[in-house]
């Protein structure tokens, strides 16, 4: 089984494990950040659609992305996912066996392993940039990505554990992943008090991370054992959803 997991906006500035590995698309990382670098603040806060002090902080990030020091990816972000993922807590072997099985998604560097060394950036799917054939640049890694991903799971077991978003799933030929390869999506739902189920972003978020931190420490390779995952009153509803769309559900009695 794979994983696919999404990368965050807000990143840690260091950290105090060092990569094991290089991003396989590194070159063309460098590319972008070297367009990103030629731009001033205020194309920077057009292109990433943010604050200025955000564009002031991120083009200070691209002059310095050649020297800055590097982290392992699983590591160097903190949004909601990766703070219930708790990477630095995991140990040499959860490490390794993230390697084999995880992938993170990024606009920068296209897909990442756990462990490749990554420095501090924002990129948004939007982005136009020469060195991306001037088109978004979601759309621009479409063709080499969708490959990467398809082979890597079928030279496992052809499954694939969705845990990222719909915003990445653009990275990619989706609808060539689904149909070549077995997708299983976990959905996250909070029982509402007139019965319905609703998806809470922050809730989703933590789940996902949650869930990735569940499958490293125990080492799960097929999605059927992710049933015996809960986190803070989520549990595994056999009744909802499909094989490919679990669902996990936060009762209304823990609610109170």
């Amino acid at each position: 089984m794979q994983i696919l997991i999404a990368n965050a906006k807000i990143m840690h500035d260091r950290t105090e494990r060092l990569p094991w590995t290089e991003p396989q698309f590194q070159s063309i990382a460098n590319r972008i950040a070297l367009d990103m670098a030629g731009m001033d603040i205020d194309k920077l806060e057009s292109e990433l659609d943010c604050s200025r002090s955000l564009a002031a902080e991120n083009w200070q990030r691209y002059q310095n992305f050649f020297i800055a020091n590097k982290m392992p990816a699983i590591m160097a972000y903190n949004g909601q996912a990766y703070k219930h993922l708790k990477a630095h807590a995991l140990d040499d072997a959860d490490l390794k066996f993230a390697q084999d099985h995880l992938w993170i998604t990024c606009f920068l560097y296209g897909l990442l392993r756990p462990m490749d060394g990554v420095v501090p950036y924002r990129m948004e799917h939007c982005v136009h940039l020469p060195s991306a054939e001037n088109i978004p640049v979601n759309r621009f890694w479409r063709d080499t990505l969708t490959d990467v991903l398809i082979d890597s799971v079928k030279a496992d077991d052809g499954i694939l554990l969705h845990l990222s978003t719909e915003e990445y799933e653009h990275l990619f030929d989706w609808k060539r992943v689904c149909q070549e390869v077995t997708v299983v999506h976990p959905l996250f739902y909070v029982r509402q008090k007139n019965g319905n189920l609703k998806m809470q972003a922050v809730w989703a978020k933590s789940c996902r991370g949650a869930m990735l931190r569940y499958i490293l420490t125990n080492r799960i390779t097929s999605p059927n054992d992710r049933s015996g995952f809960s986190y803070e009153g989520f549990e595994y509803a056999p009744q909802l959803g499909e094989p490919t769309w679990p669902h996990f559900v936060r009762e209304l009695k823990l609610l109170k």
